[in-house]
């Protein structure tokens, strides 16, 4: 029987328990795919901890690629033998193989691995919406993307900049900082020795960035928002550190009538014209070698346990995939 990543409980990394599974038959607008990699997000973190609330017993992860073994009635999106990437759809990516809702199942281009796959339709449809979609990225933009080291960090930083805008990037190490700089970034900070504030005000003769992107959440949160322009946007899309400080409205007037917005990919992908969009925006951009995706670290399927802790640690950068 294939073998899949159960919790019954929230917790640490050792509530992940490594199970046989039953998984059968696709029903009604299911498809059966065997995974050839998953990828590894910090949302998986946040819900196996129980920062995130979830419906227990529960597989975990939402991101996969590998081949569509059988399709169950009503199925058009798919057909046995395709290559397919995911994310979304209900937990249960830290598997074998498994049923799931073939909707939310995108066939690849051939030009593309699955373990690329895998490494980026999550962060790169993340990357997408944020810099398409929340706030649109213009040329002569100037934004800042914390934790540009990340995974969604180095997509987003080479599109960015092949959007035309003026990128800076923080980073937690002189490693890190090579790395941002090295895929986009025309500015990196490092903020574990600098006031990232005040070298970004430096940076653009205190003026401020166009746009903030920060997943950072708690220890960046309200400094992110002091790096913004008359009218910035601050588009927070996670909680690395902690949630995000509560926070007066009234101070967004006070600091240059500045917008904030908790974004999310499932939210902007939850249909399937715009998730297919996204996707053949993301391949194009992947298969122009404007972007390219960083696998910076493989473990086991079965050590996925491991993983979340050099995740929480931040001993990874880029792109973390797990094989089944």
């Amino acid at each position: 029987m294939p073998k899949a990543m159960r919790i019954e409980k929230t917790g640490g990394p050792e509530v992940l328990q490594w199970v046989e599974v039953d998984v059968g038959e696709p029903g009604p607008g299911q498809a059966r795919v065997r995974h050839k990699a998953v990828g590894l997000n910090f949302v998986d973190i946040y819900q196996r901890s129980g920062i995130y609330k979830i419906q227990l017993p529960s597989g975990l992860g939402s991101e996969g690629a590998g081949v569509v073994e059988a399709v169950g009635s009503g199925v058009t999106e798919v057909k046995p033998g395709d290559r397919v990437t995911y994310y979304g759809g209900p937990l249960g990516a830290y598997s074998e193989v498994r049923n799931m809702p073939a909707a939310r199942m995108i066939v690849l281009p051939e030009s593309i691995s699955f373990e690329t796959a895998a490494a980026m339709t999550l962060k790169g449809l993340t990357a997408q919406c944020m810099l398409r979609s929340v706030y649109r990225v213009r040329p002569g933009d100037t934004i800042l993307w914390q934790a540009a080291a990340g995974g969604v960090g180095l997509i987003a930083c080479q599109w960015a900049k092949a959007l035309g805008a003026i990128v800076i990037g923080t980073a937690g190490s002189p490693e890190k900082v090579a790395l941002a700089k090295a895929h986009g970034c025309d500015h990196v900070i490092d903020y574990t020795r600098e006031d990232f504030v005040e070298r970004v005000r430096e940076i653009t003769a205190g003026t401020g960035v166009h746009a903030a992107y920060d997943a950072v959440g708690k220890d960046t949160f309200m400094g992110s928002l002091d790096c913004l322009r008359t009218r910035g946007i601050l588009v927070n899309f996670g909680g690395a550190s902690g949630p995000v400080p509560l926070l007066d409205v009234a101070v967004l007037s006070q600091k240059g009538s500045l917008y904030v917005t908790r974004a999310s990919a499932v939210t902007y992908f939850a249909e399937r014209a715009d998730l297919e969009a996204g996707a053949r925006e993301l391949f194009d951009i992947v298969g122009s070698g404007k972007v390219k995706i960083e696998i910076n670290a493989r473990y086991p399927l079965k050590d996925a346990g491991r993983a979340h802790k050099d995740l929480v640690a931040r001993k990874t950068t880029g792109s973390t995939i797990l094989i089944p």
